[in-house]
């Protein structure tokens, strides 16, 4: 198992953005080698994405149901390990489901599906045909939130209190769907989306990031989802306030606001936790660096690269301080963790540690959604969000 994993890829052809992210990604530390593909949901597009991108003309298929079929056909040493679904949402379901069914560990995009009953049926599926299986919330791949996890889970912060985290947005404060922009069409639209706007785009990301951190369970939630601009289907602007459950006596109150009509605002998500002995502070666009503030104390910097640091994010970590690190080798933190465990389950090796986003995970941001629409349609303060591991 020295040789590079064999990945194939669902979607991310012509015209994709987050694609080519993954390949890039999944392959920059030379354990992966991509080898199979059907790129888009049109055929045609799909077999000039594979050419663009030097597939075999043997691999490079017309439907993923065609992919399927045609890679339980060869041998086991040559049919792929792995697939990787980058499709717009509502097809994460399907094709996850016969991968996994088929034996194939998957690795899929956010948010994992549309309902609670499929992500249920997607982790059941997962569980008995015991398969790795991955989801992509990359921002747990950073090494300074790997550090922040660290520091938070040993209890450098005392009893966490208030947890404050962001995802600011701006390029949906007009009606881009309207003038043909691939990713502003397929987000914006609850067939393909799902029933979560921005929420669920990225308002996953944010839940995702809350709980890798400080562990925290979310209790009871109270959203408020807005649609500011006309016409649109789907929220643009969530405002949650979390409950969390108790953890040692103290049960830790949230705020998570995920908008993507606040211009001047790209990709500014942030996370900010504070405990009865300190806080942390974290900045995705500038993601090399984490803030400790400990009561009555000067304010600490930790950076990326240092030897001081714990050894999550050592091993997350790829080159020399003070040269920068960011989006890429955080989705390859993702891959070769999940990288590991396909590595473990083909050989039958124990692996010390699995950190990546599973199914689990995946279904749990499934039923924030859920929950968070539900509040925000409801007249009570509180809705109840508590959500039971499958």
């Amino acid at each position: 198992m020295n040789e590079p994993l064999r990945m194939g890829m669902v979607g991310g052809g012509r015209d994709a953005f987050i694609g080519a992210v993954h390949r890039t990604a999944a392959c920059l530390d030379n354990g992966v080698r991509f080898v199979a593909g059907c790129l888009s949901s049109s055929p045609d597009k799909a077999l000039a994405s594979g050419a663009d991108l030097g597939l075999d003309p043997r691999r490079n298929y017309r439907t993923w149901e065609d992919m399927l079929q045609g890679e339980l056909a060869l041998p086991p040493g040559q049919r792929i390990d792995f697939i990787s679904i980058v499709t717009p949402n509502h097809v994460h379901y399907p094709v996850a489901r016969a991968f996994a069914a088929a034996g194939i560990d998957v690795v899929c995009d956010k948010p994992l599906c549309h309902t609670s009953e499929q992500a249920r049926d997607l982790a059941h599926t997962a569980n008995k045909s015991g398969v790795v299986f991955a989801v992509t919330y990359n921002y747990s791949g950073y090494p300074m939130v790997k550090q922040a996890r660290d520091m938070a889970r040993q209890g450098e912060l005392g009893d966490i209190r208030k947890v404050i985290v962001e995802y600011n947005q701006g390029w949906l404060a007009g009606k881009l769907e309207s003038t043909g922009q691939k990713q502003a069409d397929w987000r914006t639209d609850p067939s393909r989306s799902g029933a979560g706007g921005a929420i669920g785009d990225i308002g996953s990301h944010a839940e995702q990031l809350v709980a890798y951190v400080t562990g925290l369970e979310i209790d009871a939630i109270c959203a408020d989802l807005t649609t500011f601009v006309p016409g649109r289907r789907l929220d643009d602007d969530a405002n949650l306030l979390i409950r969390y459950a108790p953890r040692g006596g103290v049960q830790a109150k949230g705020i998570l606001t995920a908008s993507q009509i606040e211009i001047g605002h790209e990709n500014d998500l942030r996370l900010r936790v504070y405990g009865t002995k300190a806080s942390l502070i974290w900045h995705q666009e500038h993601p090399n660096q984490l803030s400790f503030r400990p009561d009555g104390e000067p304010e600490r910097i930790y950076s990326r690269g240092n030897g001081y640091l714990g050894a999550a994010a050592r091993k997350n970590t790829r080159i020399p301080a003070g040269h920068p690190e960011a989006f890429l080798e955080a989705f390859a933190n993702v891959y070769n963790a999940a990288g590991a465990a396909i590595r473990a389950r083909r050989t039958g090796a124990a692996l010390a540690d699995a950190d990546f986003p599973t199914v689990i995970d995946g279904a749990r941001g499934v039923h924030f959604i859920e929950k968070t629409i539900e509040s925000s349609r409801s007249d009570r303060k509180w809705t109840d969000a508590r959500w039971t591991n499958l």
